[in-house]
């Protein structure tokens, strides 16, 4: 069951679903963006063993201040022996990803529930309660 919640910035809604905390980026992903999405993406990859799903397929624009929040979420989640997903079906942030190599190291998914029933899958019958 997914709990939308009201947007936490112009860029960002954040919801959990499936065990998952799931930050959802809208619109233009650059550094006024990026500087408003810091705070919540610490917060999310903090915890030890978070699952966190990264989803982009709201964003319009997406530039470097966009990548380094990513490579940031996943070298966050990693060191806490947490789970990062990302959602993107976009052709140019697609693009993005794949020139920056960030597409090799967190490989994007189509769709959230792609996402969210592989996250199920790594985490088998065990799923943290959220």
């Amino acid at each position: 069951m997914s709990h939308e919640s009201e947007p936490l910035t112009p860029h960002l809604r954040v919801h959990r679903e499936r065990g998952n905390l799931v930050l959802a980026f809208h619109g233009e992903i650059d550094i006024i963006a990026a500087l408003e999405i810091t705070p919540f993406l610490d917060a999310a990859t903090g915890r030890p063993g978070a699952r966190v799903v990264l989803d982009l397929r709201h964003v319009e624009f997406f530039d470097c201040s966009g990548v380094r929040l990513l490579y940031r979420a996943r070298r966050r989640v990693l060191a806490r022996d947490g789970r990062l997903q990302l959602v993107c079906a976009h052709p140019l942030t697609l693009r993005i990803l794949d020139v920056t190599g960030l597409a090799e190291v967190l490989p994007p998914l189509s769709t959230l529930d792609e996402a969210l029933e592989r996250s199920e899958a790594v985490s088998g019958s065990a799923c943290e309660s959220v």
